[in-house]
């Protein structure tokens, strides 16, 4: 496995090393001794999420307030562009963001640790993705920044609008939003 440290400290890209040959592939998605070896990161996943999304689809930025979820994302099959926003108050990196492009073929995986909103938009006709969380999805605590927010300034990498749920379309602007200390 190979560990990719971006400008946020607390997000990493992960290349799992992928055995490919005429008959397929393989690769471990997960392996707590490797991964915490190689990070140092000490994490519990309590739950998986798959979601399919059609061209375009924009998801998030999500996060919950109390009971953060730490986030190992991956495409299993398409391509999308994954966003991670620092909405920690007290950390040097408040207010930026690191994207990363996730795909079925480069197989890479995004680590979030909690405190920061996450989003990611589809860029290939459909995308399918997986996700292990640190902490159970709490609706009452789920909050959304508007992902177009001039203070963020993300590069989503689009060519035309994206599709919204309602909720994505009503998120906060970044200078409202709850944050965490």
């Amino acid at each position: 496995m190979n560990i990719i440290t971006t400008e946020i400290p607390e997000v990493l890209i992960i290349e799992p090393k992928v055995f490919q040959d005429e008959r397929g592939f393989f690769f471990e998605a997960f392996n707590y001794k490797i991964f915490t070896e190689q990070t140092g990161i000490f994490v519990n996943f309590v739950q998986d999420n798959h979601s399919a999304s059609k061209q375009y689809v924009l998801r998030g930025l999500h996060y919950q307030i109390q009971q953060p979820q730490g986030k190992l994302i991956r495409a299993i099959a398409g391509t999308i562009f994954d966003v991670a926003v620092d909405i920690r108050k007290s950390s040097p990196t408040f207010g930026r963001w690191i994207g990363c492009e996730l795909s079925d073929v480069n197989k890479r995986q995004l680590w979030i640790s909690p405190g920061f909103a996450h989003g990611f938009v589809v860029l290939s006709e459909i995308a399918e993705v997986l996700y292990k969380t640190t902490d159970y999805y709490a609706p009452k605590y789920e909050r959304c920044i508007i992902w177009d927010d001039t203070d963020l300034a993300i590069d989503w990498n689009l060519t035309t609008l994206p599709i919204l749920s309602p909720k994505d379309a009503a998120g906060q602007s970044f200078k409202t939003a709850d944050v965490f200390l």
